[in-house]
């Protein structure tokens, strides 16, 4: 199989392409690595089953020769990202969408859409099934991300009512590994930076709030389910197991040796108090159910960090600085991307 992975270099996006690569399918991997990584995919270059096409899925997606699937995960996804780029995030979670729409309606190809809980908003009913229609502000700081994503969804349901399209879409709780960026924001990437330069972990609001977290090997599984099959979903790809966020600091302090204390800041505006999925629709439809556990996963989490001690100390001084350090957006000398094609 071809597949074609929109936000092929991002955290998610090069789990998706390393996993498709080792299975033995063929991989187009598109991304401007505005918020992706050059090196999350350079052990890739020079696979001949692995293509790189350097582009804003947003303005154009052209790839030459057969598609099979596509997997559009193409958007800022840590609140710093797109709270930065609001309306980039925008146009990804619309135009960006349709672009990849119209690529496998034109290959009669499997779509699959990254979607995300943030369609649940703060939600009102708990835990989330995929029947709950959500408790999103329109327009408040966090709706360029979320309503880009319900739209996207809108919109890949359009495409499979009124064009045939083969559609799914999967709704992607918090997920957490290696190669999440050091300094993006995200709860379990800050805590680890902190904890391991021996820093105050920031906790927002009482700590009381809770998440459920999904390592990433499991959630990139989900995702190769839905490509093997023709399930329209919505469907959650998420871990079940709820943590308050103090609890989730708790772990990270023993697992680092860390003496950290805890600060307390304001919670921001429409954080989400509660998030759980309900995940029936997953293992009934999918045969997925998550296997790592939360002390696996964040182990391996650590010690990826732990690795690499330059990066960390970066983006811990951008934690310090109320800054989200720059990312490459430049491909490097190894890595030779193939031009969008017209």
């Amino acid at each position: 199989m071809r597949v074609a992975v929109t936000g092929g270099g991002g955290f998610l996006g090069s789990h998706l392409c390393e996993t498709l690569l080792r299975r033995g399918d063929e991989v187009v991997c598109l991304d401007d690595f505005s918020t992706g990584d050059p090196e999350n995919v350079a052990p890739f270059i020079g696979n001949p089953a692995f293509e790189l096409v350097r582009t804003d899925v947003s303005r154009s997606i052209g790839v030459a020769g057969a598609v099979d699937a596509v997997a559009h995960l193409a958007s800022p996804a840590s609140p710093p990202d797109y709270l930065r780029r609001p309306l980039e995030t925008l146009a990804v979670g619309s135009r960006g969408t349709e672009n990849a729409l119209r690529l496998a309606t034109h290959h009669d190809a499997r779509f699959v859409l990254a979607s995300t809980s943030e369609v649940y908003g703060d939600p009102e009913v708990h835990p989330q099934d995929e029947t709950y229609w959500g408790h999103v502000n329109p327009i408040g700081p966090r709706s360029v991300y979320d309503e880009a994503k319900r739209f996207s969804e809108a919109i890949t349901q359009a495409y499979r009512t009124h064009c045939g399209t083969n559609t799914g879409i999967v709704r992607i709780f918090n997920t957490y590994g290696p190669r999440m960026r050091p300094h993006d924001g995200r709860v379990v990437s800050s805590f680890v930076v902190q904890a391991l330069a021996g820093e105050p972990l920031t906790v927002y609001g009482d700590g009381k709030q809770t998440r459920s977290f999904c390592y990433v090997d499991d959630l990139v599984r989900g995702i190769l389910a839905m490509l093997d099959r023709d399930e329209p979903g919505p469907v959650n790809l998420g871990n079940p197991v709820e943590l308050t966020v103090l609890e989730l600091a708790d772990r990270v302090l023993k697992l680092t040796g860390s003496q950290a204390e805890v600060q307390f800041h304001p919670l921001p505006v429409d954080d989400p108090t509660r998030r759980r999925p309900v995940i029936t629709r997953a293992s009934e439809r999918l045969g997925w159910r998550p296997d790592v556990g939360i002390e696996d996963g964040l182990r391996r989490t650590v010690e990826w960090f732990a690795a690499r001690p330059d990066d960390v100390a970066a983006a811990l001084a951008a934690i310090r600085g109320g800054q989200q350090a720059g990312v490459a957006t430049s491909v490097p000398g190894p890595l030779r991307a193939t031009p969008a094609a017209s």
